[in-house]
């Protein structure tokens, strides 16, 4: 039996996402981990730049961290697998909500619902941020849509990318933050931090507190991770991307390669789409092994390098990379 491709490998471990084939379900999903990262603000004391509040990848979707309500460890769980929101506590109690074509509106009280039947104390703001003509939760009848499909690709685009960032990760031996998930900006990253306070953070993030933004952005940093497009953004299309805080004389002349990659000067930071990346298993590979002709470091604190170049795995790179 003839083996496959790497291109074959590469579109089942790295599949597809464009951005106006799911968008609805995008949408309404948003606003679903937006639901469950208010609830884990609420069940766990502040940590810095709010990373108890971030989403973690799983074997089986998206999960809070464990969370605390009077004795009792919690855990909230998208199960993308089967498709349902997991609560579950110490105590051995568990109940699940469906994930299927539903409101917000419905997804909200069905939640609220279940934290009743476990007796945890569940009430948000449920006002969503970072996004555009918010509607309070209770009140949004307008995202509704659920397509299991796209949604479990971009959940296996979020466990790669994570796969990826863990070893470039490991290389560092400064402050880092954890592989995870934003439900406000819906984005994987990884920060690195200088060790140095940063100027004021502007703020200006849409219905998001500046106290937010500035304690989130409180010291020097280089972000790097990927998301599916959209939003704010003027990129409509997944992307991975990298940016400082703050940004470093010399950025947006620097020069990016490969011509599918570049600097945007609205958004201030470096992208380079997910379609233009022929293979992302070798992205990957490079990435991870940390050597040319693959590479995504700093350069200098605060500085920031954002390259990907070359078409062929490096030796042995393939089928092991996907």
């Amino acid at each position: 039996m003839p083996s496959r491709t790497t291109e074959a490998v590469s579109s089942e471990t790295w599949p597809a996402l464009p951005l106006e084939g799911w968008k609805d379900t995008y949408a309404t999903l948003h606003m679903w981990t937006q639901v469950v990262g208010k609830l884990a603000l609420k069940l766990s004391p502040l940590t810095n730049h709010y990373w108890n509040t971030a989403l973690q990848v799983t074997p089986r979707g998206l999960a809070t961290l464990p969370l605390t309500a009077d004795h009792r460890s919690i855990t909230i769980s998208f199960d993308l697998i089967a498709h349902q929101l997991v609560l579950e506590s110490s105590d051995g109690k568990k109940t699940t909500v469906s994930l299927e074509p539903r409101s917000v509106a419905e997804f909200y009280r069905l939640v609220t619902a279940a934290l009743t039947r476990l007796d945890i104390p569940g009430r948000i703001w449920t006002m969503p941020v970072e996004v555009q003509n918010p509607i309070r939760f209770e009140a949004d009848t307008t995202h509704r849509s659920y397509e299991p499909t796209p949604v479990q690709a971009c959940w296996q685009v979020l466990v790669q990318t994570k796969r990826v960032l863990e070893q470039f990760r490991s290389r560092f031996l400064g402050k880092t933050s954890p592989i995870h998930f934003w439900w406000g900006s819906f984005d994987l990253a990884h920060t690195r931090f200088s060790g140095r306070p940063a100027p004021r953070h502007p703020g200006g993030i849409p219905n998001l507190a500046d106290t937010v933004t500035r304690e989130a952005y409180s010291h020097e940093c280089i972000s790097v991770g990927w998301w599916p497009g959209g939003g704010f953004s003027p990129i409509l299309e997944p992307a991975f991307y990298a940016y400082a805080y703050p940004e470093p004389a010399g950025c947006p002349d620097a020069v990016i390669a490969p011509a599918t990659a570049g600097y945007d000067m609205r958004m201030r930071e470096a992208a380079r789409s997910r379609s233009g990346c022929r293979r992302p298993c070798v992205c990957a590979e490079y990435l991870r092994r940390g050597r040319k002709p693959g590479r995504l470091a700093t350069s200098t604190p605060g500085a920031l390098t954002f390259t990907f170049r070359g078409s062929e795995p490096a030796p042995g790179c393939c089928p092991r990379c996907p």
